[in-house]
């Protein structure tokens, strides 16, 4: 974004105001300036004590419009599932030797990793690898399962996992610039919704305290929460 750009952004972005959602997407979109379908990310500040282990948020939701990216998905499985995996469009079979290749190289060429049960206790062996980079395959985000070509197809339809970082705040992509409002409004309503659902029980006072919406190349554009 040029400095120009920039000066345009900030005069109608208000730092102080809390716009309500509609109004909040409407600048948003206007504020995409880039020359790549720049990515709308919420975040959300929450009043949990991530220090607690039961305080963690975490979860998966299917938006109903997708993010507008295409994942790269890799499926680890045994040779009998190999099949039904690639039908469901799995871009990479994680074989043994491919772990291999993860733990050996730090190879990470896909988006995100599904695997059956059975093949947990090989992967546990790159955990130091895909874990940091929380690419690990967990049940707690649908990623561990039985039925492969489900985690996949989902994977693949839109569904994002969502966790609280070490400074309480949950972040999740809804989608692209050029989404048209609507489907934005879907997607942001969406995951507040699941991220609300996700509270945890000893969670105590207010649990979403503030909230935001930005594309890439954009200013932060704070949410009236009571419009969500």
């Amino acid at each position: 974004m040029t400095d120009k750009k920039k000066k345009k952004v900030k005069v109608f972005v208000d730092k102080n105001k809390f716009y309500a959602l509609e109004d909040a997407v409407k600048l948003c979109k206007e504020s995409a300036s880039a020359k790549f379908d720049e990515s709308i990310e919420l975040a959300m500040n929450t009043g949990i004590d991530p220090k607690k282990g039961d305080q963690q948020i975490r979860g998966t939701v299917i938006l109903p419009h997708g993010t507008g990216k295409t994942k790269r998905v890799i499926a680890f499985v045994d040779s009998a599932n190999e099949t039904a995996a690639k039908e469901a469009g799995a871009d990479i079979i994680g074989t043994e030797e491919v772990i291999e290749e993860i733990i050996k190289k730090g190879t990470i060429d896909f988006d995100v990793a599904v695997a059956m049960p059975s093949m947990m206790p090989k992967l546990a062996r790159a955990a130091k690898v895909l874990g940091p980079r929380g690419l690990m395959p967990n049940p707690k985000t649908d990623t561990v399962g039985p039925n492969i070509a489900k985690m996949i197809e989902e994977q693949k339809g839109g569904k994002v996992s969502f966790k609280n970082d070490n400074t309480s705040n949950v972040h999740a992509t809804v989608g692209k610039a050029s989404f048209d409002e609507a489907k934005l409004l879907e997607n942001i309503t969406t995951v507040f919704e699941s991220v609300k659902k996700a509270r945890p029980a000893s969670s105590k006072g207010i649990y979403i305290k503030s909230a935001a919406i930005s594309c890439t190349m954009g200013p932060g554009i704070k949410l009236d929460v009571s419009s969500l």
